[in-house]
C-alpha cells in the first residue's frame, strides 16, 4: 500500500469527545490523522511510525503532555509538537515552550486556528533537522541572538535591550514569516491574564526598531501587518 502524501498528524488526548471531532475535522482539511488516548499511547504511536506533527494535550493520565515532549526530545526526535494548554494557567504556556514544544493553543480553541498553527509549524519545519527552537543562536542577516547568554548583536556591535524586548525578539525570530496579533504576543510573553493593554507590545516593538535601526516603513526585520499585528520578515537560520 502506498504511503499517504498528506501530512500525518498524531492527536494525543484522553478526551474522546475532542479526539473524535478533531480527527474528523483534520481529515476533511487534508491531513492523515491518528489518535492516541494518552501520553503513554502517544509515545508508542511515535515509536511505531513517526508522524509529521503531534497535537498533544497537557493534562492526561499516565504520561502528561509536558513529559511526552521531554521524552520525545530526549530521543533527539525533532518532530514538531503543538501543546493544548489550559486557558487559566499562564505559567503552563511558557513551560510548554520551555519544555520543547513548537507552539501551543489554549483550550477551548477554534479548530480553524489549530489548522493555521499546524500549517505554520509545518512550513518552518525541515524534516529530520533540529528546529530553530533547538538552536543556541539565531541569525537573520547580520542580526544574531545568543539564546543562552541572552545577548544580541548586529554585525560586531552588541546591542542593549530590555529583557522583555529581547524575549519578544527571540519569539518573533523563532516564528519567522508568521503574523502575530498583539493579543497573541501578550498571551505568549506576558501571560494571558496579565493586566495590561496591547500597547505593551507596541512599546516593545518600538524599542526593538529603535535599537535595531529598523525603519517601520521599510522594515528589514519587523513588519507591521495592518490591522493584524507584527511579522518577522527576514529569513532566520540556526547558528
Amino acid at each position: 500500500m502506498e504511503r499517504s502524501t498528506r501530512p500525518r498528524i498524531l492527536i494525543v488526548d484522553d478526551d474522546e469527545a475532542i479526539t473524535v471531532a478533531l480527527a474528523a475535522f483534520l481529515d476533511r482539511s487534508g491531513f492523515d490523522v491518528r489518535v492516541a488516548e494518552d501520553g503513554r499511547a502517544g509515545l508508542a504511536e511515535v515509536e511505531r511510525d513517526v508522524p509529521d506533527l503531534v497535537v498533544c494535550d497537557v493534562l492526561m493520565p499516565h504520561v502528561d503532555g509536558r513529559e511526552f515532549v521531554r521524552r520525545i526530545r530526549d530521543r533527539q526526535l525533532w518532530l514538531p509538537i503543538i501543546l493544548l494548554t489550559q486557558v487559566g494557567e499562564s505559567w503552563e504556556r511558557s513551560a510548554a515552550l520551555d519544555e520543547g514544544a513548537d507552539d501551543y493553543l489554549n483550550k477551548p480553541f477554534d479548530p480553524h486556528e489549530l489548522i493555521s498553527r499546524i500549517r505554520a509549524v509545518l512550513r518552518r519545519t525541515v524534516q529530520g533537522a533540529p528546529p530553530l527552537r533547538a538552536a543556541e543562536r539565531l541569525r537573520a542577516q547580520d542580526l544574531t541572538i545568543d539564546r543562552t547568554a541572552r545577548r544580541v548583536w548586529r554585525a560586531d556591535q552588541e546591542l542593549t535591550l530590555t529583557p522583555k524586548a529581547l524575549t519578544l525578539l527571540e519569539y518573533l525570530m523563532l516564528h519567522p514569516q508568521e503574523v502575530h496579533s498583539r493579543d497573541r504576543l501578550l498571551s505568549a510573553l506576558w501571560g494571558f491574564d496579565f493586566a495590561t493593554s496591547s500597547r505593551a507590545v507596541d512599546h516593545r516593538i518600538a524599542e526593538l526598531r529603535r535599537v535595531l535601526g529598523d525603519n517601520a516603513s521599510e522594515a528589514q526585520f519587523i513588519e507591521t501587518v495592518q490591522s493584524l499585528g507584527y511579522r518577522f520578515s527576514a529569513p532566520v537560520v540556526a547558528g
